[in-house]
């Protein structure tokens, strides 16, 4: 009997907006179930900020009723505080998806343009056109729903290969 296929919801953490997108994954067969962004608004204070993150991921979890979850890495930049802002979004992510009793993997954004369109240093038309490649007829709502998709994809991958592999152990 074949299983269910698996419900990923891939997250792209941002304070001014986080991506995600949520894929059906049957071995190496994708499918797009849906995808979205956050946005918190940059004049209200960052505890507030991080409250609307969160309710908001909050009801896509709960709305779309994800298996699990993958969360792109942090990258730093030169501006720490703006570095720190975004590890305060990619906390509340991890927290929302931990909170949800969901197992979060988590994958550095080479890791991701890797896995989705062959080579760590793709750019984000890259990343966007091999979305739409391998999830026929989307409808992105933006470049941050795409990356969140390219995590979504990678971390389908990872499993696909993990299940293979166990497979193989098991039959020895």
């Amino acid at each position: 009997m074949t299983p269910p296929p698996a419900i990923i919801l891939g997250l792209d953490p941002g304070l001014g907006t986080t991506g995600w997108g949520v894929i059906a994954a049957e071995g190496n067969r994708l499918r797009h179930v849906a995808n979205g962004q956050i946005k918190t608004e940059p004049s209200m204070v960052l505890p507030r900020r991080l409250a609307n993150l969160h309710a908001a991921l909050y009801d896509v979890i709960r709305q779309q009723q994800p298996d699990g979850a993958a969360v792109e890495e942090v990258l730093g930049n030169s501006n720490a505080q703006s570095t720190l802002k975004l590890g305060q979004a990619r906390g509340i992510v991890l927290l929302a998806a931990a909170q949800a009793g969901l197992i979060v993997g988590e994958y550095h954004p080479s890791i991701v343009k890797k896995a989705t369109v062959g080579t760590g240093g793709a750019d984000k038309k890259q990343v966007q056109a091999m979305v739409g490649h391998l999830l026929p007829g989307v409808k992105l709502t933006g470049p941050d729903a795409a990356d969140a998709l390219a995590v979504a994809i990678t971390h389908a991958h990872h499993l696909a290969s993990a299940r293979a592999m166990q497979r193989r152990a098991s039959a020895v």
